[in-house]
């Protein structure tokens, strides 16, 4: 088989913490005959990879920058922070920044909350990425506030998290490059966007059994009573104005039923 005759495909870039696992399901049972390629893609790469043409859409974290690339924002995610199992922070159920304010909070390169800096005391240096922060929690260094996911992706027995009230949330969004939105893409946006089989955005569709008219060729079906009669649409006052429509007489009073009463 050529190129040219190889079966389309959809390429979907992914950043750690986000699970498409439910999403490329629905797709494979919906279009079996075009296969999707997962392409795990660190934080700050989604976005050149998708204008480079690695794949045809992701799902990144915003913000997404520039205005080529579209995003569909589809969550936010609960913000934590990781501790040691042996730290305060696993004594309660909830915290809060300030009362981070007296631990070292490490700032990972690849950080993916919105702020220039995390409060609390900063560390000497800062990570090079997320899993390299982990390690340095587990050794006691210092705190991590992350997205839950990233908790989640990189948990270990000797450390634990808690959500923060106050921290800046990430959210998950699907991206594509604007001038490449494909059959493709739009396929994938239904999916996410929880649209059925039969729903279309952009694209038609041939309507199914259910959907075709039953009057014929070119008309409109009549309705059809339970007892397989069509069925009219009953004329404004009810049984009085059909009556009236015959020749003009008022409908005759109904004759009463039961026993004669006896006269005494």
């Amino acid at each position: 088989m050529t190129a040219s005759e190889d079966p389309p495909a959809f390429r979907l870039a992914y950043v750690p913490g986000v699970m498409p696992a439910k999403w490329v399901r629905i797709w494979n049972e919906r279009l079996p005959d075009i296969p999707l390629t997962l392409v795990p893609v660190a934080p700050g790469e989604a976005c050149a990879v998708l204008r480079a043409g690695e794949a045809d859409a992701g799902l990144v974290r915003l913000p997404v920058d520039g205005p080529d690339l579209s995003a569909i924002p589809l969550y936010t995610e609960t913000t934590v922070v990781v501790a040691p199992k042996d730290h305060i922070v696993a004594a309660v159920d909830e915290v809060s920044l300030e009362e981070l304010a007296d631990d070292i909070l490490l700032h990972p390169l690849d950080d993916t909350l919105d702020w220039e800096r995390p409060p609390g005391r900063p560390a000497f240096e800062r990570p090079a990425t997320t899993a390299d922060a982990i390690e340095l929690v587990a050794a006691g260094i210092g705190l991590l506030v992350v997205p839950q996911s990233l908790a989640r992706l990189h948990h270990r027995r000797d450390l634990t998290y808690r959500p923060v009230s106050d921290a800046p949330a990430s959210r998950v969004a699907l991206s594509w490059p604007q001038d490449a939105t494909t059959d493709q893409v739009e396929d994938f946006i239904g999916i996410v966007r929880g649209r059925t089989v039969n729903s279309t955005r952009g694209r038609r569709a041939e309507p199914s059994a259910e959907q075709q008219p039953k009057g014929g060729k070119g008309g409109k079906g009549t309705a059809k009573s339970p007892q397989g009669g069509a069925r009219r649409k009953p004329a404004p006052g009810g049984q009085a104005a059909r009556g009236q429509r015959r020749g003009g007489q008022k409908p005759a009073k109904p004759a009463r039923r039961g026993k004669p009463r006896r006269r005494s």
